[in-house]
Parts: structure tokens; sequence; C-alpha cells
């Protein structure tokens, strides 16, 4: 699947294919992030986000300012998931001697995350106004907010298990921020 992909790709141009060198170069050395760098869900953030600036330079041409500013709050905002995440998982990584964000952040990891969740939407407020998105992106962005501001609450006990729903409740900040753009779009 990946050779196909990269296929694709070549039918694209040359931006496009040199972004996805590097979008490769960060999935595939994602997995060992958490042996070598306190930060290991920025890595992932990076991987998932490097399909932005690729579709915009297959469709465009080129990376516009809209374009990064979506790679940055797609990349705070998987920091942010992911360190929910890391939180299910903190005992066990200390105990195998792995690193994340919510080790590196200990006591401070939902002021962390929650500094995550606040920078990812304000960078998306900034798409908004940038692409003149109007009243229903950020509609959509107000019900990602109330979202986020669940996830950190349901958190301040810290219990794995409500960790790992405010995970999972990512899906719905996604599909609030996707139905306020196809909301602004239609």
């Amino acid at each position: 699947l990946m050779a196909i992909a990269f296929a694709l790709v070549l039918l694209t141009n040359r931006l496009t294919v040199y972004l996805a060198l590097v979008a490769a170069a960060l999935a595939v050395s994602y997995p060992y992030m958490k042996r070598l760098i306190w930060f290991p869900q920025v890595v992932l953030g990076a991987a998932f986000s490097m399909s932005i600036p690729m579709a915009w330079t297959a469709i465009q041409g080129t990376v516009e300012p809209v374009a990064v500013l979506l790679f940055c709050a797609n990349l705070l905002w998987t920091t942010a998931y992911d360190t929910l995440y890391a939180m299910v998982d903190r005992d066990d990584d200390i105990e195998a001697g792995a690193r994340s964000t919510a080790i590196l952040f200990g006591d401070l990891d939902l002021v962390a995350t929650g500094i995550l969740h606040g920078s990812a939407l304000a960078t998306l407020a900034l798409v908004g106004q940038r692409a003149e998105l109007g009243w229903p992106f950020f509609a959509g962005l107000g019900v990602a907010a109330l979202l986020m501001a669940w996830q950190l609450w349901s958190n301040r006990d810290r219990e794995r298990d409500a960790c790992f729903r405010a995970f999972l409740n990512n899906n719905w900040v996604g599909a609030a921020v996707f139905a306020g753009i196809a909301a602004a779009l239609v």
C-alpha cells in the first residue's frame, strides 16, 4: 500500500514528492522516538500533519500561509490528544524506560494539554479568519472547545479509563471542526 501511495504521489509535482519523503521519514522514525526524546507525541503530530502541506501542494503547487497554519494547528491538537493517550500508559512507560510528554509534563500534564488545546484552537481561529470561513466555522470551533474542556475536566483525577475516554473523544473534536468547515463552505 505504501508503494502504491508513493506511486500516486509521483503523479503530482516535485514539492509534493519532497514533502512525502519528509512524511515517510517522520512515520518511520516515530516508533523509535519513545526511546530517544521526551516528546515523541510531537513527532507523531508532525507525521500526521504532513498530509496537509502535501495535499495543498499537490493541488496548488505551493505551500500557502493557511496551509502552514493548518499544519501547526493539527500538530498542536495531535500532541494534545496523544498526551492524553500517554497518560493512560504513563506507569507502563516509566517501568519500561520509555519517554513521553505525559512523563515530561508530570503533575502539569493537564495544564500543558490545556495549553496545547488552546493553542490549537487559536491557530484554527487564525485559519478561519484568513480563509474567511465565517460564523459556521467558528460555531464548530466553539463545539470543539467545549469538548476539549470536557476532556480536561474528566481527567482531573487522572484515572486511566477517563484519560482513554478523553483520547477517544477527539473523534468528536475533529467532527466538530470538520462540520464547521463544511458548513462554512456550503
